[in-house]
């Protein structure tokens, strides 16, 4: 059983990328400026700096992804405060929180939050018409889960 969340026209998206993604990302958000100019930005701590700048636009920032930046998105993630995740992760290379990495990309399928963690699929998400009306999203019901678990303790 699933519950239905409404997502506005004005979506809240959270930019994530990983040092050797900052520049790509911020590319990426020059050429969406004007979609992008349309929705509530967030951000971890140098990549909200670099977006900030690359736009001209407010971003609410959050700290370095390694300091914490990660969960505290996830946190809106988890609380129903995000509706769409842009991050931009390096599979080439070992990130010292990996852990909250695959934390972030659990989240967003728990919550069934659309997330692209490279460009042409962010640019598939900032393309859609769901991008600029509302949107029924299913989110999914973890009452029973919960029970289950419970009573089976």
């Amino acid at each position: 059983m699933s519950v239905t969340k409404k997502l506005s026209t004005r979506k809240r998206i959270a930019l994530i990328a990983h040092d050797h993604k900052k520049e790509e990302m911020s590319q990426w958000a020059i050429f969406n400026k004007h979609v992008l100019a349309r929705h509530e930005l967030f951000a971890t701590g140098t990549t909200g700096k670099m977006v900030e700048e690359a736009l001209d636009r407010p971003v609410k920032k959050f700290l370095s992804g390694p300091l914490g930046g990660d969960q505290q998105i996830g946190s809106l993630i988890a609380t129903g405060d995000i509706d769409i995740v842009i991050f931009f992760w390096d599979p080439m290379e070992a990130q010292p929180h990996d852990t909250d990495v695959k934390a972030l990309l659990r989240l967003c399928a728990v919550w069934n939050i659309p997330m692209a963690c490279d460009r042409s699929t962010a640019d598939f998400i900032i393309t859609s018409p769901f991008m600029h009306e509302e949107y029924e999203a299913l989110i999914p019901d973890y009452n029973s889960y919960l029970k289950r678990n419970i009573s089976s303790k």
